[in-house]
């Protein structure tokens, strides 16, 4: 057990959820009043749409890319969601369904002429922007009722956003982990030649990945206006940062395709929970940024460690 332990290939797949668990005991010592059901649903009630964020990003990090819009996109999609999607279902689902499409074709130019993906997105990122500032000039528009009931479930026992983290933690490992499809798909971004080698195309590939990026950046933007009820064109210009630092805490890697579902779910956990970490330590919101950014170097500084002691 103790051999287990000290291992430092268990040490790395473990980090995440020790770095979750270290944060969570940190503010129920700040707080013990956020021990219970209601402390862990109004801490954890913003994890949803910032998970689903991050595993958006982590499908463009598996494929060696990496993806500076998908903060304006879920904002583009929170806009479309309060407007069309409220007012005219199909039309909202046909504008949603095409964002999608958008993302896949970006994918295929990428792939197609060689470009940089960090040029691209962020280019697209005010795209993005522009087209929800058209769409929805000032703050306001107003979450279908669906939305608004399913991200206000209240579960038994268990907050809603645990089990809803938890869900999208283990689909998304069993495609990508633990299915052949998914072999191939990180395959693209491990070892590309190989894979091309073994008849798969590569534009194939990236075009799904981005698709997938891009249908859940839907997802994301979906939840974040079922718990706002508005919308805004800027209500997710910090997911972009937020996405690559819960990929990066989940045990990601730029390049090599190295990723982890349930280790992205639980970075993107500990993002959420540094705010309310913030407020227990009685500091000011406005230092948020810097204290995940202080998250992401600690954690980064011991899976160096671990991997050194690897080596």
């Amino acid at each position: 057990m103790v051999a287990i332990l000290t291992n430092p290939k268990f040490l790395r797949s473990a980090l995440p959820g020790i770095s979750f668990l270290v944060l969570l005991f940190a503010i129920f010592y700040l707080q013990p009043r956020a021990m219970s059901y209601f402390g862990m649903n109004l801490m954890l009630q913003y994890a949803v749409p910032i998970a689903l964020a991050t595993i958006a990003q982590m499908f463009i990090i598996t494929v060696n890319d990496l993806d500076l819009s998908i903060g304006p996109f879920v904002g583009l999609v929170a806009c479309i969601t309060a407007t069309y999607l409220h007012q005219s279902p199909l039309l909202g689902a046909l504008a949603l369904i095409a964002s999608i499409a958008a993302y896949g074709a970006l994918g295929a130019l990428i792939q197609w002429r060689n470009l940089p993906s960090i040029v691209v997105t962020l280019g697209m990122s005010f795209v993005w922007l522009g087209i929800a500032v058209m769409i929805l000039p000032t703050p306001g528009g107003k979450a279908p009722e669906w939305i608004k009931a399913l991200m206000s479930v209240k579960t038994p026992y268990i907050p809603f956003p645990v089990i809803a983290a938890a869900v999208i933690a283990l689909l998304v490992h069993l495609l990508l982990m633990r299915s052949s499809f998914g072999t191939v798909l990180r395959g693209a971004g491990g070892n590309p030649k190989a894979v091309a080698r073994a008849g798969w195309s590569l534009m194939k590939t990236k075009v799904i990945m981005y698709s997938m990026a891009g249908f859940f950046g839907v997802l994301a933007g979906l939840s974040l206006v079922g718990l706002t009820t508005s919308a805004d064109a800027h209500i997710a210009d910090r997911y972009t940062l937020y996405s690559i630092a819960g990929v990066i805490l989940g045990g990601g890697e730029f390049v090599g395709g190295r990723i982890s579902p349930i280790g992205a779910v639980l970075g993107a956990l500990t993002l959420a929970l540094a705010g309310s970490f913030l407020i227990f330590m009685r500091i000011s919101p406005d230092w948020q940024i810097g204290a995940q950014g202080a998250i992401l170097i600690i954690v980064l500084a011991l899976r160096a460690l671990i991997n050194r002691r690897e080596g």
